[in-house]
């Protein structure tokens, strides 16, 4: 294996946006908590539950926008698993296992305090991984980081949302209808047609059949998130293209910059209007919030770190020449960076309880933060300390 892997012009665009991006996300979260704890924060959270037909604005960002934000994700995916680090299996086996024990252990220890009780839901909370906000702490230690880590953060982050994504519509689907999520369904199969048999390669008939499955994966019960990953993966990708000439490429560099300045900063602003009361430090202690904190700043670290021991102990895969086990630690540890995510599923497991929601946006808020700085001090050791070595 080269040590030096092709990487496309796609993901060295997602590399170097980081930085600006992150900071974007730091500037609005910021923005948002200082408003909902000022004179105008009754009148600033209201305003995000005004109606627009017949949703919140919260909704309609936390549906329609976001379901933007899933299809790029689902895009990434879809170029990685075409030519990126996994479409060749022994490749992927490392950020794959990686990331499942990234998700189980943070799983098992939020579990471990709210098993049978009604906080039991926000098992899913510590699962998940924020690509950009790990990738642009990175970012920030420049060209030292070594080209393997970071195609290991992205892969590992990518198949976090997948999983997360799975998740979702597994187990935070509410009333489900039939009728409707068949009709999603249905239209993903002609999408998929259109796409293999009927090699349909203009983007505004997928865009038009796509807005039709996310109003009925709406309906269904499902959340409508999940019709942007779906849609994703009808559009036509071709690994025998130029990457110029995919749809599939067109439209994950057409949504990069909306999606990374525009969406996600206006999702940062509707859901993190945290209100921090006088028993804040109470809230952070309760067993939901310590589930979550420990999840994101012990369980994802130490999950991903074991699980990638294992499998290279068992030789199922072998770590990159470039790369050491203290950098698997590092980005262990910005694996904790739940943010995005994290925050989405808060609210999906909490429904109708705004305390609760809020006391768990705050225990991500800081989780996330910890592990930021964390992982941000430990890789910078790291890659100051010069070669790696051996990987042993």
């Amino acid at each position: 294996m080269p040590l030096e892997r092709r990487i496309s012009d796609t993901f060295k665009e997602f590399i170097a946006s980081g930085k600006a991006g992150g900071v974007v996300l730091i500037l609005c979260t910021i923005t948002s908590l200082a408003i909902a704890n000022s004179a105008m924060g009754a009148a600033y959270l209201e305003m995000w539950h005004f109606q627009l037909a017949g949703l919140s604005m919260e909704h309609w960002i936390n549906d329609a926008l976001m379901a933007v934000f899933f299809l790029l994700i689902g895009l990434e995916l879809e170029r990685e698993l075409y030519n990126g680090e996994l479409s060749d299996l022994r490749n992927a086996l490392l950020p794959m296992l990686a990331a499942i024990g990234g998700i189980a252990v943070p799983a098992l220890i939020h579990l471990a305090f709210n098993s049978g009780t009604s906080t039991q839901a926000g098992a899913g909370i510590p699962m998940a991984t924020d690509i950009a906000f790990a990738l642009g702490v990175l970012a920030l230690l420049g060209n030292r980081v070594p080209t393997s880590l970071k195609i290991f953060l992205t892969a590992l982050a990518v198949i976090d949302d997948l999983c997360a994504i799975i998740v979702i519509g597994v187990f935070y689907t509410a009333n489900l209808s039939v009728p409707y999520l068949l009709g999603a369904l249905a239209v993903f199969a002609g999408l998929l047609a259109m796409n293999r048999l009927m090699r349909v390669m203009a983007l505004l008939p997928y865009l038009a059949g796509g807005a039709l499955m996310w109003f009925l994966m709406l309906k269904s019960g499902v959340h409508a998130t999940i019709a942007g990953v779906l849609l994703a993966f009808a559009i036509p990708y071709s690994a025998r293209q130029d990457d110029a000439e995919s749809p599939s490429h067109r439209l994950e560099h057409a949504l990069h910059k909306p999606v990374t300045f525009l969406i996600l900063p206006i999702f940062a602003l509707a859901n993190t209007g945290i209100v921090i009361g006088a028993d804040w430090g109470s809230e952070l202690l309760n067993s939901n919030s310590l589930g979550i904190i420990l999840g994101l700043v012990l369980g994802k670290p130490l999950g991903i770190f074991l699980f990638s021991f294992a499998a290279v102990s068992l030789g199922l895969c072998r770590l990159p020449p470039d790369i050491a086990w203290r950098h698997v630690a590092g980005a262990g540890v910005l694996g904790g960076i739940g943010f995005t995510m994290s925050i989405f599923i808060a609210n999906l497991a909490f429904p109708g309880n705004p305390e609760i929601v809020n006391a768990s946006k705050m225990a991500i808020l800081l989780a996330s933060l910890l592990a930021g700085v964390l992982g941000f001090a430990g890789l910078r050791l790291v890659v100051n300390s010069g070669n790696p070595g051996s990987a042993s």
